[in-house]
């Protein structure tokens, strides 16, 4: 942008000292009528200095908003700004950012520039907390004189947008990353041979083999030892079913519940991809809302993220009865099917019981739902009068529920995990890791 003309303001410190000459009029006007030009001129004369200290706050050469196109809910991300002035000297430089709910809470995000002479910058930290598009629609700089008393103030239009999706910071930290590529140079490999439940072929028995694997028929005709290697499935078919309505959209720490189990569902995707096996991602909420279909090999992984961007917040009960129906018409084989969502209420607790206990039958379930810790810190509070008492009790009830609800899943043979939103993900990741390898998909 070339040099721009910008108007000139007073600051907050010249209404200050004009909010101040008022009473003082009153008071000379009642004393001494005939010397209250004296006050107004001396507002004149404060005006003046504040349009004189505007101009030697200079002119705008450059400014220049650097915004994200990409980032990721939960992760922190910044906005950029850059002003470059031609002349005169600024006390101060100010930015501001008209942007989406979902990229700063109140949707504005403003910063201090640092500087000298005529070249200011700044950065402004912002972390998303909800997936989506976010418009950036416009942009303030306000330069102020060395008196502080004008300032300068230049706004802009903007037509930029920033796009939020899923958090990936599991998938790509170091522990996940060395996991996998020592299972690529060997580790994996000696687990898909070793304790899977398919036949692969007869091998010479080593001491520290598992003496279980031993086959005594051949070992009999052979006059020595031998022991079964046995081959992991691969190409078992996985589906993160998640629930998009209103429990799972409720905030822990800083995120909706459904953006944490998008997170967890996507890592052990990922490992899940990396392992030959197939996934699709299903979400549903009063109907169904967006479904993958089933990909393989860790190159189709973009496609399970955009996918996962795709699920929107609604704020209704979800239908267990319509969504599992859906997904288990879908199925055609023996799955895994991943469940996260949550409940709040008895009624819903029973239709999703039922509608899970036919997925029991034919597909290896697991149930996934955050640790709800509000619950359980009003239920362990101390209570100081009897509102709180109440409230404690009640807390604690709702906990018995949900206990009483999770063994009725697991009595009905589904893996069950509650766990912290931080924990969520490598519990998860550990238990397909544990269905895989006893074969149990297949």
């Amino acid at each position: 942008m070339g040099r721009t003309l910008a108007p000139i303001v007073p600051t907050g410190r010249t209404v200050a000292l004009l909010a101040g000459a008022a009473p003082v009029a009153v008071l000379v006007a009642a004393l001494a009528p005939e010397a209250w030009l004296s006050v107004v001129a001396l507002a004149l004369a404060v005006l003046m200095l504040a349009v004189a200290d505007g101009l030697m706050a200079g002119r705008l050469e450059t400014f220049t908003v650097t915004i994200p196109h990409d980032t990721e809910v939960g992760a922190a991300s910044a906005f950029s700004f850059h002003a470059h002035f031609s002349c005169g000297r600024r006390s101060r430089v100010e930015a501001a950012l008209a942007c989406d709910l979902r990229l700063a809470e109140g949707g504005r995000c403003s910063a201090s520039l640092d500087g000298s002479a005529a070249a200011w910058a700044a950065k402004v930290a912002f972390t998303p907390a909800r997936r989506g598009t976010g418009p950036v629609s416009a942009a303030w700089l306000r330069w102020t004189g060395p008196l502080g008393l004008g300032a300068r103030q230049h706004a802009r239009a903007l037509n930029n947008e920033v796009r939020v999706w899923p958090n990936l910071g599991d998938v790509r930290s170091p522990a996940l990353q060395t996991f996998l590529r020592d299972a690529h140079f060997g580790l994996i490999a000696r687990r898909i041979r070793g304790e899977g439940t398919q036949f692969e072929a007869l091998s010479e028995y080593e001491p520290g083999m598992d003496r279980r694997r031993i086959d005594w028929k051949a070992s009999a005709r052979h006059g020595q030892l031998y022991a079964k290697e046995m081959e992991t499935e691969r190409n078992n078919q996985i589906v993160f079913a998640l629930d998009c309505g209103q429990a799972m959209c409720e905030p822990v720490a800083g995120m909706p519940r459904i953006d944490h189990a998008t997170s967890a569902a996507l890592t052990t995707a990922y490992v899940a991809l990396k392992g030959g096996d197939r996934v699709a991602l299903y979400g549903f909420a009063a109907k169904p809302e967006a479904v993958s279909p089933f990909v393989s090999g860790s190159a189709q992984f973009h496609r399970l993220q955009r996918t996962a961007a795709a699920f929107d917040y609604r704020a209704e009960e979800p239908n267990f009865t319509l969504a599992m129906a859906t997904l288990a018409a879908r199925l055609t084989r023996r799955s895994l099917i991943v469940v996260f969502s949550d409940f709040s209420d008895p009624t819903g607790a029973e239709l999703m019981i039922e509608s899970v206990s036919r997925l029991v039958a034919r597909h290896v379930v697991i149930f996934v739902t955050l640790v709800d810790a509000e619950l359980e810190a009003l239920s362990t509070a101390s209570p100081a009068d009897l509102d709180a008492l109440a409230i404690a009790v009640s807390a604690d009830g709702l906990l018995r529920q949900r206990a009483l609800v999770l063994l009725r899943l697991r009595q009905l043979g589904v893996d069950v995990i509650e766990a912290r939103h931080d924990r969520i993900g490598t519990r998860l990741l550990d238990e397909y890791l544990t269905i895989k390898r006893r074969g149990a998909i297949g």
